[in-house]
């Protein structure tokens, strides 16, 4: 049988990422270099250089804080041009709903939505102007499905999921597409950078959350690579009208169909057992 031969980018070859320092980011920047791409990636906290690869793609990395809306802002505009962005920056925090603090909540909702926000909106303008391009949103398995003491996390996915439903349906008749990706357990230093409430604000849970944040640990280390989701994301720049939301890997694929017809409290008694270990 001949070997299906990979998609060719229908949308461009300028490709900005967020959170492209490491990770998903890291791993998408790298990945659309590597096919051919000029590639500009944000990040925090990076050293600012630019590498060329085999095949004339390149990536350049810049220092920038995507929770700083006008600097963003800045940023994309006074990039050549913006045929994909591909948006990845983001934390998490850990904790029971009830006792989370709202730094910590605030803090979530301004890296991962907002974040994402400032870097969509810029970019968008700039392919709504060209009449064409394809805006990737990294969002999680978790904005899908909440997991307990991850609820902030939980809730700044699923904004997401809202928020690229409805740029789907309001750029398409300028020509510009948007997807979101649905990575599960994935080994990156996400699961180091967690920030986890501290257990005397939560004595109330005594074991529990402790419990719970290393059986996400474990998961997370012992989960797919990110080039698992840059290699989605490659696949979704070929294509004219790529689907709404892709989870990453066909066991995931298959639990989000069995979610679909799961009652939710089947739903939440296989969670619970998951991620809420009985305490000391």
């Amino acid at each position: 049988m001949r070997k299906k031969s990979k998609a060719e980018n229908v949308y461009g070859k300028n490709v900005f990422v967020t959170g492209a320092s490491s990770g998903i980011g890291q791993a998408c920047a790298i990945a659309f270099a590597k096919s051919g791409c000029t590639v500009t990636g944000v990040s925090r906290n990076t050293e600012e250089k630019t590498e060329h690869f085999p095949g004339g793609g390149s990536l350049s990395l810049h220092r920038l804080d995507v929770t700083d809306e006008a600097a963003v802002r800045g940023f994309v505009e006074s990039l050549p041009g913006v045929d994909i962005a591909i948006l990845c920056a983001g934390m998490g925090v850990a904790g029971p709903a009830e006792t989370t603090p709202s730094e910590m909540t605030r803090r979530q909702m301004e890296v991962n939505y907002f974040g994402t926000i400032n870097a969509a909106q810029p970019c968008l303008t700039r392919m709504r102007g060209q009449g064409k391009g394809l805006l990737i949103v990294i969002g999680s398995i978790a904005g899908r499905v909440s997991i307990p003491m991850q609820s902030q996390y939980s809730a700044s996915k699923y904004a997401l999921e809202a928020f690229t439903d409805a740029v789907r349906m309001e750029m398409k008749k300028y020509g510009v597409r948007a997807c979101i990706i649905e990575p599960g357990d994935t080994k990156t230093g996400f699961t180091a950078a967690r920030v986890t409430q501290d257990d005397s604000s939560a004595e109330s849970y005594g074991s529990v959350l402790r419990k719970s944040v290393a059986k996400m640990a474990s998961d997370e280390q012992n989960g797919r690579s990110p080039d698992s989701v840059a290699r989605v994301a490659l696949a979704l720049a070929g294509r004219k009208d790529p689907p709404a939301r892709v989870p990453v890997g066909m066991d995931y694929k298959a639990l989000m169909v069995l979610l679909r017809v799961m009652p939710d409290k089947c739903k939440e008694f296989i969670l619970s057992k998951l991620y809420l270990p009985k305490g000391e």
